[in-house]
């Protein structure tokens, strides 16, 4: 019904690095630490396993859930990247194979 200016998380968070005011300091910090801490997690990936497994804890799941959680994404991975060895094609071929583990 009416015109909308919209912008994606990354037009956004350009826009909040452009603001000059004060009051947008504690997000361009913590838009800086996020962005540190990506920078090291692409240089040493098992610091984004070690992540992950701290914020699930924070989030009440036991140890054996988070085992397996790793566990089942990991064999996902695996999959998928024999699948797209053995010609499956992305995208309804790979819904279908996906849908018929996640449903067993």
């Amino acid at each position: 019904m009416r015109l909308t200016d919209v912008a994606n998380a990354e037009t956004l968070l350009r826009l909040i690095q452009s603001v000059p005011s004060p009051k947008a300091e504690p997000m361009k910090l913590w838009l800086a630490k996020v962005g540190y801490e990506r920078m090291e997690e692409i240089a040493d990936p098992a610091r984004s396993v070690d992540r992950a497994r701290k914020y699930w804890k924070s989030h009440g799941r036991s140890d054996k859930w988070i085992q397996q959680r790793m566990m089942g994404q990991e064999t996902r991975n695996k999959l998928t990247d024999f699948w797209s060895t053995h010609d499956v094609k992305e995208g309804q071929e790979y819904a279908v194979l996906t849908n018929l583990i996640h449903q067993e």
